[in-house]
């Protein structure tokens, strides 16, 4: 055993030499290696050193492979920054105290694999991978995101144990351009596998499927001898169908003696009747079987593939798929799981991709470096168009890097290798160039590499996009933009001047409780040609599951996952700072659509109903007006019911018939329902469920819920009663038996992550809103009504409230008008608050819901009858925050079990929540496990409330949400049941 690393190796000191990418490591290559690899996962002999060059000691303990050591219970924790780098150095410098975790393993070669060529490959370590058999140096590579592989032909004996060794070293000039918003973490985050193949092998296959059934299969072939034997040749089938192999071209390329004697090249073709094509809605694949024969006709090589046959282009300023216009509807994606960081499994990819599939996206962004190889196949199988992004990103460097011939190799190299390794993936419409690193010479470069090896795709980069939308000379074939406000997006495509697809890479920002205005951009980009679409940042909350007794991740073996967006007890979801850390950028890094166990945010709600396949466009007398959304499917996979709601209580289903309508086609269908004279309201519902198993989804999953109001509601009048007494208190407060605390004026939330990082909050507070004095004005008592002026006085001036109570037949009256003065022009909400006696636990309402939405994000909360309990209308935003609030309800009850309780009526749909907390509660703490819930319940009545925005990261929202200054009106009647 040796006391240091090899000096080999040490020597070239590659965690400091962005010159070297790599060193003995293989090219990159599409062929599939997985059948007959012996798996090397598991556990590992681990020592974690203080730098590269540090001596071993003499102590191992172990790591589970793939794993990062920060999640496994060693002293180098995990680390969350945004843009800044986690130490000082100047590129391509790194700091002298570097974690370097060491793995070591016997393994034992297969003695059926003499003579093969035997290779071994890492499927991603980051940053630094510095490979040794029994000693000896084999190699080095960089990019933390894709696999290595190295020929161990000549250090390895079949039928004997050899010793592995991976050392990876944590900083290095590499980790310059891998500066993602994300963890910061180190270890070896994918299988290692170890394979055999003849030394006669198929070098690489590149597939070509066009939509009109033309195959092309590009063999490149090598021999580990040096020159290629005499006679080989390929075959291949699809699906049972011979392919045939070009003659002429093999003719053409043995004239050139440098390929046929040490790269064969051989190309295999097929023309497909009656292709059945690929996309993400109808996602059809194939099966390819590429052999490599020797002479004799045995086979010394096989590759096997699912392709699909499809075509991508960008005409004018659309971005056709099959030749049709498409919406992209995407999400970011990065690689996490709380509980071991960036290694993920295949059913956990499954998970994930299903659950986007559910909820209407079509579209992944592998932000910000190539994902698993996996996901790609899951891409293909369950239908997603994929932007497949380069592992680059200098953010907190980008101007100095991007023209930094130093850096050039490295560009290149990690955009090549992804291209190379993706390209026989159908799901892969978009390569990227990588995320927030500027603009450069090193990615003009990166992008002449891959317009040359791959002309089928388009090209994109925001860093390029953003110098010119419309810049043809730019290296980006799409305007990928980055937030850009909407206007600017409905400006630039009606300017005329518009020369690319308008797609932007990220658009809503995730973080909280936020995604305002989604339903607003859809409405538009439907709308509006040249604008298609864009990804959401992003589909985690990077919450690690950490252990509050101790403070460190949960692990592998931690406490399991609850599905409910709670961590589990003696556990909460951790974010920057959370790990002792004092540089840190908080809990930026819990921005998804769904929180760290994958339950589902309200937003992924909001999204389905934009994405919604079939969709109720109007009511008519001769019925209502159906249409098909999607761009390549007909209705005959869903099947729908129809539900009536009406205010009274009464509902009423029954069958629907969907038409056969292909894409963008319309249909009147009449209504299933004679409209009852009575009942108030009137809301039809089109429960839109799958009609079959498909592969995302089992028979009967909800799709979408279009709606339609068929009624408005009556207006609503009051009889005064008679010789009923309303009682308040000296300061003109109610004083009722159901109330702990009476119906006072509220102006203030508890913070959103968008209220706070867009600068709503310091505002908020700086006028004082949070704790406005009240004082008394006036208290009018009169038979059966007391009027009630106070000012509450705010640093930002005063506000005049007027509240006056009635007795009404069936309960209390309580009309209120407040006036904000100018100064006042942005606040978070005018309203009222109260709090209830213990024991009113179940809520009941006519309004939007079930789930939370709010005035800019409530396209997805249907309008009907609801009942859940108090306890789950709240949601549990990582940091806690304004939460659980319903749009548009008209009337609820709170009720014990014994249906004892109060019912509260409103003048019109308002904005209503209620929960265990005050909002001054929510914003004294930073975690959940913080958190003291109340015995009653705290329920906000809203005139007016902000909309949510995404000004975390991106635009606030619409003037059209905002409470602006002014007179607020609203009145509300209260009864006890």
């Amino acid at each position: 055993m040796t006391d240091a690393l090899p000096d080999p190796l040490i020597a070239l000191r590659p965690w400091e030499a962005p010159e070297v990418t790599s060193w003995g490591r293989l090219p990159m290559n599409a062929v599939d290696r997985r059948a007959g690899a012996v798996s090397l996962d598991g556990d590992w002999r681990f020592q974690l050193l203080p730098a590269p060059d540090a001596p071993l000691g003499e102590v191992w303990s172990s790591s589970y492979v793939p794993g990062v050591w920060t999640m496994q219970g060693t002293d180098d924790l995990p680390r969350y920054l945004n843009v800044r780098m986690p130490f000082a150095a100047f590129p391509p410098c790194v700091p002298a105290a570097d974690p370097t975790g060491v793995y070591e393993r016997p393994v034992d070669v297969p003695a059926e694999w003499a003579g093969q060529r035997i290779v071994l490959q890492v499927g991603a370590a980051e940053s630094v991978l510095l490979v040794h058999v029994d000693g000896r140096p084999v190699g080095i590579s960089k990019d933390s995101h894709l696999a290595a592989e190295f020929d161990l032909t000549g250090l390895v004996r079949p039928g004997e144990r050899a010793t592995v060794r991976l050392t990876v070293v944590k900083w290095s000039d590499a980790s310059h351009i891998e500066d993602q918003d994300q963890w910061w973490h180190g270890g070896i985050t994918r299988s290692v596998l170890l394979y055999a193949v003849d030394p006669l092998h198929l070098a690489d296959v590149t597939v070509r499927a066009r939509r009109d059934g033309d195959l092309r299969v590009e063999c490149r072939v090598r021999d580990a001898g040096g020159a290629l034997p005499e006679g080989w040749y390929v075959s291949g089938e699809l699906d049972g169908q011979l392919l045939t192999q070009d003659a002429e071209f093999d003719r053409a390329n043995a004239e050139d003696e440098r390929v046929s004697c040490f790269l064969g090249e051989a190309l295999l073709r097929a023309a497909v009747p009656e292709v059945r094509t690929w996309n993400a809605e109808t996602p059809e694949l194939y099966g390819l079987t590429v052999r490599l024969h020797r002479a004799d006709g045995t086979v010394a090589d096989t590759s096997r593939h699912r392709i699909g046959f499809r075509d991508v282009e960008i005409t004018g300023r659309d971005l056709l798929v099959n030749g049709e216009r498409v919406f992209i509807r995407g999400v970011n994606r990065h690689d996490f799981h709380p509980l071991t960081g960036r290694t993920v499994s295949y059913d956990d990819m499954r998970a994930d991709l299903v659950l986007l599939k559910r909820f209407g996206f079509n579209a992944i962004r592998t932000a910000h470096y190539p994902n698993d190889p996996a996901l790609y196949d899951l891409a293909d199988e369950l239908g997603f168009y994929v932007v497949d992004e380069a592992d680059i990103e200098s953010h907190d460097h980008a101007h100095e890097i991007a023209d930094d011939p130093r850096y050039l190799g490295a560009f290149v190299d990690r955009v090549a290798r992804m291209v190379l390794r993706d390209k026989n993936h159908p799901s892969v419409i978009i390569w990227s160039l990588g995320n927030e690193s500027d603009y450069g010479a090193n990615h003009d470069a990166a992008a002449g590499w891959v317009r040359r090896h791959d002309p089928t795709r388009p090209v994109q980069y925001e860093g390029a996009a953003k110098r010119g939308w419309a810049d043809p000379d730019l290296a980006s074939d799409i305007a990928c933009p980055m937030y850009a406000p909407l206007q600017d997006c409905l400006a630039h495509a009606m300017s005329g001047r518009q020369t690319k697809p308008l797609i932007q890479c990220e658009y809503s920002h995730a973080m909280g409780n936020s995604n305002g205005t989604l339903a607003d951009h859809w409405a538009a980009i439907e709308a509006t040609p040249g604008l298609q679409g864009g990804f959401i940042w992003e589909f985690w909350d990077h919450g690690i599951l950490q252990r509050v007794n101790d403070g460190r991740p949960a692990g592998r073996g931690g406490a399991g996952l609850y599905g409910n967006g709670v961590a589990a007890p003696g556990h909460r979801w951790a974010y920057g700072g959370d790990f002792g850390e004092t540089d840190h950028d908080g809990a930026f890094v819990a921005d998804g659509v769904v929180f760290p166990d994958r339950t589902p945010k309200p937003v992924m709600f909001e999204h389905r109903e934009i994405a919604a396949p079939v969709r109720i466009e109007c009511f008519r007398h001769e019925g209502v007006v159906l249409s098909n959304h999607q761009h390549f499917r007909g209705l005959d996979w869903l099947s729908g019911e129809w539900e009536l709601s009406l205010a009274d209580g009464a509902s009423l289903t029954a069958p629907a018939g969907l038409p056969a309508l292909r894409p963008g086609e319309t249909a009147v269908v009449p209504l299933p329902f004679a409209l009852p004279e009575d009942g108030g309201e009137a809301w039809l519902t089109l429960r839109v469920t799958t009609a079959r198993d498909e592969p995302w989804a089992p028979r009967g999953t909800v799709v979408c819920l279009p709606q339609v109001r068929l009624r408005a509601a009556p207006a609503v009048l009051h009889t005064p009663a008679a010789g009923r007494a309303v009682e308040v208190d000296e300061d003109g407060l109610l004083v009722h038996p159901l109330l702990t605390a009476a119906p006072t004026l509220s102006l203030w939330r508890a913070p959103t992550d968008n209220d706070e990082l867009g600068g709503m909050a310091a505002r908020w507070r700086d006028w004082g809103l949070h704790a406005p004095t009240r004082e008394v004005v006036s208290v009018r008592r009169d038979p059966g009504r007391v009027a009630v002026v106070s000012d509450h006085l705010c640093e930002g001036g005063t506000v005049r409230h007027e509240q006056v109570l009635t007795a009404v037949e069936g309960g209390l009256l309580v009309e209120e008008c407040a006036e904000l003065p100018e100064a006042l022009h942005d606040v978070a909400r005018v309203g009222s608050v109260f709090e209830t006696v213990a024991g009113l636990n179940l809520l009941e309402w006519f309004g939007q819901g079930p789930w939370e939405s709010y005035p800019d994000r409530a396209a997805g909360a249907p309008v009907g009858h609801h009942c859940l309990p108090v306890d789950e209308l709240f949601t549990p935003y990582l940091r806690p925050q304004e939460s659980g609030g319903r749009h548009g309800v008209r009337r609820f009850t709170l009720s014990a079990p014994d249906a004892t309780g109060l019912a509260v009526r409103l003048d019109r749909p308002r904005q209503v929540s209620v929960t265990r907390h005050r909002a001054a509660g929510l914003a004294a703490v930073a975690h959940h496990d913080e958190l003291v819930p109340r015995a009653g319940c705290v329920v906000h009545i809203d005139a007016a409330h902000r909309g949510l925005g995404t000004a975390s990261c991106g635009p606030d929202t619409f003037a059209s949400y905002l409470v602006a200054a002014g007179v607020h009106r609203w009145s509300w009647t209260l009864r006890v049941l």
